[in-house]
Protein backbone atom coordinates (compact mmCIF):
# COMPACT_ATOMS: atom_id res chain seq x y z
CA UNK A 1 0.00 0.00 0.00
CA UNK A 2 1.24 3.41 -0.89
CA UNK A 3 2.01 6.56 1.94
CA UNK A 4 -0.81 8.12 0.92
CA UNK A 5 -3.72 5.34 1.23
CA UNK A 6 -1.70 4.17 4.31
CA UNK A 7 -2.23 7.85 5.45
CA UNK A 8 -5.55 8.04 4.52
CA UNK A 9 -6.65 4.06 6.28
CA UNK A 10 -5.18 5.70 9.64
CA UNK A 11 -6.89 9.21 9.39
CA UNK A 12 -10.33 7.41 7.96
CA UNK A 13 -10.20 4.99 11.27
CA UNK A 14 -8.76 7.96 13.73
CA UNK A 15 -11.67 9.91 12.45
CA UNK A 16 -14.87 9.18 11.68
CA UNK A 17 -15.30 12.94 10.23
CA UNK A 18 -12.19 12.42 7.98
CA UNK A 19 -13.73 9.15 6.77
CA UNK A 20 -16.88 11.07 5.85
CA UNK A 21 -15.50 14.32 4.30
CA UNK A 22 -13.13 11.70 1.96
CA UNK A 23 -15.83 9.73 0.93
CA UNK A 24 -17.69 12.50 -0.37
CA UNK A 25 -14.48 14.04 -1.80
CA UNK A 26 -13.71 10.90 -3.89
CA UNK A 27 -17.34 10.89 -4.79
CA UNK A 28 -16.83 14.63 -6.31
CA UNK A 29 -14.00 13.62 -8.10
CA UNK A 30 -14.90 10.51 -9.43
CA UNK A 31 -18.01 12.51 -11.29
CA UNK A 32 -15.70 15.54 -12.24
CA UNK A 33 -13.54 12.49 -13.99
CA UNK A 34 -16.49 11.51 -15.39
CA UNK A 35 -17.82 14.68 -17.02
CA UNK A 36 -14.38 15.27 -18.43
CA UNK A 37 -14.05 11.92 -20.00
CA UNK A 38 -17.37 12.35 -21.30
CA UNK A 39 -16.60 16.16 -22.83
CA UNK A 40 -13.19 14.78 -24.12
CA UNK A 41 -14.50 11.62 -25.42
CA UNK A 42 -16.93 14.02 -27.92
CA UNK A 43 -14.19 16.44 -28.79
CA UNK A 44 -15.92 18.85 -26.89
CA UNK A 45 -14.51 22.18 -24.65
CA UNK A 46 -16.51 23.24 -21.82
CA UNK A 47 -18.09 26.01 -23.46
CA UNK A 48 -19.11 23.31 -26.48
CA UNK A 49 -20.79 21.32 -24.11
CA UNK A 50 -22.33 24.49 -21.83
CA UNK A 51 -23.48 25.18 -24.97
CA UNK A 52 -24.70 22.12 -26.00
CA UNK A 53 -26.78 21.55 -22.35
CA UNK A 54 -28.14 24.85 -22.01
CA UNK A 55 -25.57 25.66 -19.23
CA UNK A 56 -23.21 28.41 -18.23
CA UNK A 57 -19.49 27.42 -19.10
CA UNK A 58 -18.71 27.49 -15.34
CA UNK A 59 -21.15 25.16 -14.26
CA UNK A 60 -19.04 22.75 -16.53
CA UNK A 61 -15.47 24.05 -14.97
CA UNK A 62 -16.85 23.78 -11.12
CA UNK A 63 -18.24 19.86 -11.93
CA UNK A 64 -15.10 19.35 -13.60
CA UNK A 65 -12.78 20.99 -10.90
CA UNK A 66 -15.03 19.53 -7.85
CA UNK A 67 -16.19 22.41 -6.24
CA UNK A 68 -19.43 21.81 -6.65
CA UNK A 69 -21.73 18.57 -6.14
CA UNK A 70 -24.04 18.11 -9.49
CA UNK A 71 -27.68 17.08 -9.13
CA UNK A 72 -28.87 14.25 -10.61
CA UNK A 73 -31.02 16.29 -12.72
CA UNK A 74 -28.23 18.55 -14.09
CA UNK A 75 -25.74 15.42 -15.08
CA UNK A 76 -29.18 13.77 -17.32
CA UNK A 77 -29.39 17.24 -18.58
CA UNK A 78 -25.60 17.05 -19.50
CA UNK A 79 -25.81 13.51 -20.92
CA UNK A 80 -28.75 14.46 -22.91
CA UNK A 81 -27.45 16.95 -24.68
CA UNK A 82 -24.74 14.94 -26.39
CA UNK A 83 -27.02 11.72 -26.43
CA UNK A 84 -25.77 9.35 -23.65
CA UNK A 85 -27.77 8.05 -20.86
CA UNK A 86 -26.26 8.82 -17.34
CA UNK A 87 -26.11 5.52 -15.84
CA UNK A 88 -26.07 5.08 -12.22
CA UNK A 89 -24.21 2.54 -10.66
CA UNK A 90 -23.97 1.19 -6.92
CA UNK A 91 -20.82 -0.62 -5.98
Amino acid sequence: MSYIKDRIEKESTRSPEFAEEFKKEKERLNVAVALMELREGEGLTQQQLADLANKPQSTIARIENGTINPSFKLLAEIAQSVHKELKIQFV
